[in-house]
């Protein structure tokens, strides 16, 4: 296996063993026991071994690279409704010990006499994976991947002579965590993500643009060397050229149509998020209550899930042990399920979804999304554009902003007037706002072109991959922020 808890320095007295074999099992049973014997109706233990290496590449330099390593482990107890988290790298017995009494006190519940009839023990170790310990040997090296994200800048500057800034980044990531909890969930997975950002600015007198591309994966080792750096250099610079000169937009209320891949993270961002239950835990979703209501336009199929081979966004298993499935959020314009961890179920009584993560040991789980994409439809894109008469196309999206209850302003990075049917002349300083319950109902067309990009969502439980995505969706009215 590949853990540094089977081989190294930690606590010989407690947790480290030669594998996770029945000495480390019951070590965990002992802590699950202690617990349950305070009084605790449930509890969590997650232990995290972390390995990361990342480089920024700029111009055709190399100008940094950060590898970092960490290992812990987070303790969860519930009481009722209530629950006690605290993290820990203290791996020794009488370090979890306090860092379990710690979460119990927090219920207001104190360390008793061990009782081991109150536990009935671990299951048998459900190892998601046994099967990916070749993840480390597969990789590129260091020299490997510096060598790439270097003919990746090299690339852009062939295709891009108006550019000034050329940046090529790379980051990958192996983790493994095991989950063990009082209702006997004994579970172990190994996962690697890397992603790969690439941007430019180029700059003509007073003109300027600045377009960037993400690509991220899980699972696939050989991912950054097969990637066609060569393909996406042409493509970015491209659309830098098309900017470059960009007149700005006149500010109004209008059609849009929205590209596939990454214009998908208004989704994400604006509703996605509503379908969360800590959402519903906060009393900041208008959807609380409207389970199986009509939500979105009859159009909209919306999915989240962790099953996409290679995606960003996917795991074998949640971070509370739960194999990942996949949830059906909307059907044709109606609300269907939330996402939902076990916090989530005990609190608003929605199901768990195998949706609780979380960036680290340092945070406790939380429902989160993985794969979040609106369902391709029957249009092909040129009906879409087609079908406007004066409007915009969003071809890329850039950063934004969204509030609490759905409230969302995004940049659009690339965009073109629509008129009469045709794409027309490129446009900048365009921004789409407005508000998830109104916006959801005006998406009329989904086109067939279905596409994920990979991204990187922060909430309650920290920064988490995801991916988002959706076919080209027409909005048939939206306000554009301009000039």
């Amino acid at each position: 296996m590949y853990v540094s808890l089977t081989k190294n320095n930690l606590n010989p007295n407690f947790l480290e063993t030669h594998s996770i074999d029945d000495t480390f099992k019951k070590h965990l049973e002992e802590l699950l026991s202690y617990g349950i014997s305070a009084g605790a109706d449930f509890v969590e233990i997650f232990i995290e071994n972390i390995d990361n290496i990342s480089l920024l590449a700029e111009q055709d330099t190399v100008t940094s690279v950060n590898p970092s390593i960490g290992k812990g482990i987070g303790i969860r107890a519930f009481l009722g409704k209530r629950d006690g988290f605290v993290s820990t790298n203290d791996f020794s017995e009488s370090g979890l010990k306090f860092a379990l009494d710690q979460a119990l006190g927090m219920l207001g519940l104190e360390k008793i006499t061990l009782n081991n009839e109150s536990f009935e023990g671990l299951n048998n170790l459900k190892d998601f994976g046994k099967n990916k310990n070749q993840f480390l040997s597969d990789c590129p090296s260091l020299q490997e991947s510096s060598k790439k994200i270097l003919e990746a800048t090299n690339h852009l500057r062939k295709y891009g002579p108006k550019l000034n800034v050329r940046r090529g980044s790379y980051s990958k990531t192996i983790q493994e965590v095991i989950v063990a909890s009082s209702d006997g969930t004994f579970a172990r997975d190994l996962r690697l993500y890397q992603s790969i950002g690439v941007n430019v600015l180029a700059a003509d007198k007073k003109n300027r643009s600045s377009i960037g591309r993400r690509l991220g994966s899980s699972s696939q080792p050989r991912a950054l060397i097969e990637w066609n750096a060569d393909e996406t250099a042409q493509e970015i610079n491209e659309s830098a050229n098309k900017m470059l000169y960009a007149k700005y937009v006149n500010a109004g209320q209008m059609p849009a149509v929205l590209a596939n891949k990454f214009g998908g993270v208004i989704f994400h961002e604006a509703c996605g998020h509503l379908l969360e239950t800590t959402q519903i835990e906060r009393g900041t979703t208008p959807f609380e209550h409207k389970l199986n209501h009509q939500i979105a336009n009859k159009a909209v199929t919306a999915i989240d899930e962790g099953l996409s081979e290679g995606a960003f966004g996917s795991i074998s298993m949640d971070d509370e042990g739960m194999e990942t499935q996949k949830t059906i959020l909307i059907k044709n314009g109606v609300l269907k399920q939330f996402l939902s961890d076990r916090a989530g179920e005990l609190r608003t009584g929605h199901a768990r979804t195998g949706s609780g993560r979380r960036q680290s040991y340092a945070f406790a789980a939380a429902s989160r999304m993985r794969n979040t994409y609106i369902e391709k439809g029957p249009y092909k894109v040129n009906e879409l554009i087609e079908s406007i008469d004066q409007g915009i196309y969003c071809k890329s999206m850039g950063g934004g902003s969204v509030g609490a209850t759905g409230q969302f302003n995004f940049s659009v990075e690339e965009g073109y007037l629509i008129k009469n049917g045709k794409l027309t002349e490129p446009v900048k300083g365009a921004t789409l706002i407005g508000e998830a319950i109104d916006i959801m109902p005006r998406i009329s067309m989904c086109a067939d072109d279905l596409d994920l990009a990979a991204g990187f969502c922060g909430s309650v439980s920290g920064n988490i991959n995801v991916t988002v995505g959706q076919p080209h969706i027409k909005v048939d009215s939206i306000t554009i922020g301009g000039r």
